[in-house]
This record gives C-alpha cells, structure tokens and sequence, in this order.
C-alpha cells in the first residue's frame, strides 16, 4: 500500500453548521455537495464531511453521541482488481477486515479495514474521483443527483 492520502471524512453532528463554518469562515468552495456529504479539495487529496452516525453506519462500526473520534481515512485505487487484491495482501498480514468491499448505490466499490488503534480506513475505487498519474486525486464530480431520500 503507498503512502499516501485520498480523502480523510470526518463525521459531523450537524453538516450544514461545518459547510458554513468552511465557507464562510475559511473560505473554502465546496468541489462537490450534496444534501448528505460535501468535498472540498486540498493539495491532491480530498477532505469531506459525513453525518457521524451515518459513517459508523457505513462502516458497520458502533456510534457513540459525543464522541470525537468519528472519521475515516480514504484511500482510492483505479478499479475493483486493485482493491480485492489490497484487502487481501492487508488481511493476510493480519489487517483487521471491519467491512469487505462492496458495491455503492452510485458505482463505487470499498470497504474499511482498522488500524491497531481502531482508526478506519476506507479503501475503495470510485468512478466519480478521478486519480492523476501519481495516484493525487484530480477532482471530484458533481454528486447532487445523488442524494438519498
């Protein structure tokens, strides 16, 4: 696995609250928004946030109110291939598999795996994140169509 960064999502109590904080306060555009998570770009990576409890339901992780440690790294491959083989060389060096990968409702594929600590990675491929040469993610694509009812 390089070493390297994606996305880190961040899980939040109230997402139209952090979306103003960014923009208004920070000044930060959004590079893709939706009613239920928002991107924005940093460097070659992405930082998103994500209603907390919808994050430890995706990951199939407890929710605890109040806690702080809601968030999950991302780590983005090119295809499917890349990820089962990933999974696979992590869980045979006894990498703790939380949740296989799987196919999303918008086409992409990923799992999470824990770290010795219990942080979540989220490993996947995902049609709507490009990755430039250096695997640097390029941008992210309009994601309002996808918004769950």
């Amino acid at each position: 696995m390089e070493q390297r960064l994606s996305i880190l999502t961040i899980g939040v109590k109230d997402l139209s609250a952090v979306r103003t904080f960014y923009e208004q306060k920070f000044g930060w555009t959004p590079e893709a928004v939706n009613k239920d998570i928002v991107f924005y770009k940093i460097n070659g990576s992405l930082i998103s946030f994500f209603p907390a409890k919808a994050l430890a339901e995706d990951a199939k992780v407890p929710y605890t109110e109040g806690s702080s440690g809601h968030y999950a790294l991302g780590y983005i491959v090119n295809n499917e291939k890349e990820v089962d083989e990933l999974f696979a060389q992590l869980e045979s060096k006894g990498v703790t598999i939380v949740k296989r990968p799987v196919k999303t409702f918008f086409g992409a594929y990923s799992g999470y795996v824990q770290d010795v600590e219990g942080n979540l990675w989220d490993i996947g491929t995902n049609p709507l994140i490009p990755l430039d040469a250096q695997n640097n993610v390029v941008a992210h694509k309009d994601i309002r169509h996808l918004e769950q009812q």
